[in-house]
């Protein structure tokens, strides 16, 4: 038989397949621009309260603003665990998505508030100390934002120097963040697992979009190159986006990974794909997770159920 454009637009999934989200919340971090503002968009459309947890809250109301539905901004800057912990303690009530989706990609060295090195801090620990923070609160499943980029630099995690201080390079620390960003998915399903939690966490990534993120990288050549591939090869924010909503509201199994089904997943339809060995290794997520608590102070918050 042959595979039509027709045939194939009936397999393809788009934010028109959203279901219903009357009346459940979702807090997405970043959501003021890029991927963030395209998912919030879309599950404020399909019903849903969204939160928009955003460093600059007058960017923020500007982005909200633009969406219609119910939304709400709340100030949440992911290289401040005192901001991290600020957001948490005004939450008070059901939270039904979780989306880590915030991050930054190849800067020059800096340091997060805390002294950690700034994609390693916002990506990874940010992430992770807000989700346990909140995961007393969450009801269905958490979200975070990886990048095939977790296949790329040293492809491990430099545990003897996370901050990289013995040797930063921009690509090497956003490398290592997206890895963690996938162990931190794979152990917080087992965690969820043993303690006979429903709610799942899942990972997902945009393939190639065009969004303002790559302006910031630190190398200038980059950074041309990246504005010639935005413009000419990327798709755009609202299918980067499509991973992250598939990934927010369909029936999956735990700790799955979402990404887009075309060549090199760079662009298409969202679809389970693969990870790298390093990002299925349960002893280095174990052990990342032990250092994430030691790290930030954040423990595991979720009781086990009663057997």
């Amino acid at each position: 038989m042959a595979d039509t454009s027709e045939a194939r637009g009936a397999r393809t999934w788009n934010a028109t397949h959203l279901p219903d989200l009357t009346g459940r919340t979702a807090v997405v971090t970043g959501a003021n621009s890029g991927i963030g503002l395209a998912a919030a968009r879309a599950l404020a459309g399909a019903g849903a309260h969204v939160v928009f947890a955003v460093r600059d809250l007058a960017r923020g109301g500007a982005a909200a603003a633009r969406v219609s539905g119910i939304t709400e901004v709340r100030r949440l800057d992911l290289a401040d665990l005192d901001s991290v912990r600020e957001f948490a303690a005004g939450w008070d009530r059901p939270l039904d998505l979780l989306i880590n989706n915030a991050g930054v990609m190849m800067l020059p060295e800096q340091r997060t508030a805390q002294g950690f090195e700034m994609q390693f801090g916002t990506n990874h620990l940010g992430h992770f100390a807000l989700t346990n923070l909140l995961l007393p609160h969450v009801t269905d499943r958490v979200v975070t934002v990886s990048s095939g980029a977790h296949r790329m630099g040293g492809k491990v995690i430099h545990f003897d120097d996370v901050n990289l201080r013995g040797g930063y390079g921009p690509t090497r620390a956003y490398a290592q963040s997206k890895l963690a960003n996938l162990l931190f998915t794979l152990e917080l399903q087992r965690r969820l697992t043993e303690a006979g939690s429903g709610v799942r966490a899942f990972a997902a990534h945009p393939g190639y979009a065009a969004t303002n993120l790559q302006s910031h990288t630190a190398n200038p050549l980059a950074r041309a190159l990246m504005a010639v591939g935005n413009r000419f090869l990327a798709q755009d924010d609202k299918a980067g986006a499509l991973p992250t909503l598939y990934a927010a509201t369909q029936d999956l199994p735990g700790a799955a990974y979402v990404g887009p089904d075309g060549p090199a997943e760079m662009r298409g339809a969202p679809t389970l794909v693969g990870r790298s060995a390093a990002a299925s290794d349960p002893v280095a997520a174990r052990r990342l997770w032990t250092l994430s608590e030691e790290l930030t102070g954040v423990g595991w918050k979720l009781a086990a159920a009663p057997r």
